[in-house]
């Protein structure tokens, strides 16, 4: 009879690492297409304008949720070492110590975020038509960054909980009455960029404060939320295993700015749109292979603390084999829907939707080489070696990234602006191999 539970003490071959792993997947793409939701609103009932203005302010606003990353991912590979080492009480003490902390920082930033907008919207070159729609869609969006912070921590939560199909759930939950009140705020009662801002803000209450509640009142979760002390040693080790997805973010949100002064120093506003299109649609594809890592990481973290080699050896190995298969038919998937995908949000302007669907086409190559840095940063951030999958992150955004965004553009136009990211995916991907021959015998993972 087959098991209905899975637990990161189990030996896992393919099947189970699918079945494992396949919530945590569903989470990131039911994510990723409400964000889908969001844009085709924006796009096709307020305006080509107002989109772009949307996605040019979009990367500050959501640099901010990044601290959920730094403490979700980091915290979660930490408390993870410490159950396997046999230590609950000290796993849930440290659970609820980043828990409360994360809440801290989510009011601090929301403050520091707000003071800033203003000149934000200025310095990512907003012109006279963007700039009030700017202001009106990011003060509303950052009126909730305290549980935005913890959706971002809590879809790793859920995960060493154990818990991946209700940490589904409560994804699919928020998504749902985000799309709902796009129609209703924006669709049906034409409340602009406002009202795509309210139905953001109330799917990202439902997917942070959902989980706090479970974590609270749970009796049967191997992790909750109770009585702690200020740890600043499991503090720090937490933020160190999460630099790198910290880094991922921040340095996205930084990377897609760089991006959009690009774009409307070479396009135009059609070219912030076109790349706002990319940055919709780009995770539905991305989000299978961050949900695969993020679901695998704290077996390797539990297995990793418990000294169990064998079982690393196997799913590391079982691991590569399935993002190859992964990076194989994601690549040509995302070839073959590229211009279904734009006329999604341009069908109604053909020269936005034919430069949005090459956009999208020269962008797509990285799908092909994205999976291998992606799963090593994943990879290293669990065996608790933060500075390694920091290291990791930081080239894949800041050097090689912004290198290219920059630098290609000079040599082949605005196409060098759309083939920066493949460009700088086969870089990450040679180095991530490097890496990952040099440090097989320090974690016995091969």
């Amino acid at each position: 009879m087959a098991k209905t539970e899975i637990k990161l003490s189990d030996h896992f071959g393919y099947k189970m690492l699918l079945r494992f792993s396949l919530p945590s997947i569903a989470m990131m793409l039911f994510t990723s297409i409400y964000g889908v939701v969001d844009g085709f609103f924006i796009s096709n009932y307020v305006g080509e304008t107002a989109f772009a203005a949307v996605n040019l302010i979009l990367p500050y606003c959501m640099a901010f949720g990044a601290i959920g990353s730094l403490f979700g991912v980091g915290g979660s590979a930490l408390v993870a070492y410490v159950r396997g080492q046999g230590d609950n009480t000290r796993a849930n003490r440290i659970f609820s110590m980043l828990v409360y902390s994360m809440l801290a920082a989510g009011f601090l930033t929301e403050l520091i975020s707000q003071l800033l907008l203003t000149s934000a919207a200025g310095w990512l070159g907003a012109n006279e038509a963007l700039f009030p729609i700017c202001i009106r869609y990011g003060r509303i969006f950052l009126m909730t960054q305290p549980a935005f912070i913890l959706q971002f921590a809590f879809q790793s939560f859920m995960i060493n909980a154990e818990r991946p199909k209700l940490g589904l759930l409560f994804t699919v939950s928020a998504g749902v009455g985000n799309m709902i009140l796009d129609w209703l705020l924006v669709g049906v009662f034409r409340m602009g960029v406002e009202g795509a801002a309210i139905a953001t803000c109330a799917g990202q209450c439902v997917g942070g404060i959902g989980p706090l509640l479970f974590f609270t009142f749970s009796r049967t979760s191997p992790i909750r939320l109770g009585k702690t002390s200020f740890m600043p040693g499991e503090l720090l080790k937490s933020a160190s295993n999460g630099i790198a997805d910290f880094i991922t973010n921040v340095a996205m949100s930084l990377v897609n700015m760089v991006f959009n002064l690009q774009l409307m120093k070479y396009i135009g506003e059609y070219g912030v749109s076109a790349y706002g299109i990319i940055m919709y649609v780009s995770f539905i594809f991305i989000s299978v292979f961050l949900g695969f890592s993020m679901s695998v990481s704290p077996i390797f973290s539990y297995h990793y603390g418990a000294k169990n080699y064998d079982d690393l050896k196997g799913l590391f190995r079982r691991s590569l084999t399935i993002m190859l298969c992964f990076s194989i038919g994601l690549s040509a998937a995302a070839e073959i829907s590229a211009r279904g995908l734009a006329s999604i949000f341009a069908s109604y302007n053909q020269e936005f939707l034919e430069l949005s669907t090459r956009a999208l086409r020269l962008y797509f190559i990285a799908y092909f080489f994205a999976g291998t840095g992606i799963f090593g940063s994943c990879l290293f951030a669990a065996l608790n070696n933060g500075p390694l999958s920091g290291f990791l992150s930081a080239m894949r955004l800041f050097v090689f990234q912004l290198s290219a965004v920059l630098l290609l553009p000079r040599l082949l136009g605005s196409n060098g602006i759309w083939l920066a990211i493949p460009v700088s995916e086969v870089c990450v991907m040679m180095i991530t191999i490097i890496v990952f021959i040099k440090n097989k015998d320090r974690y016995h993972y091969a």
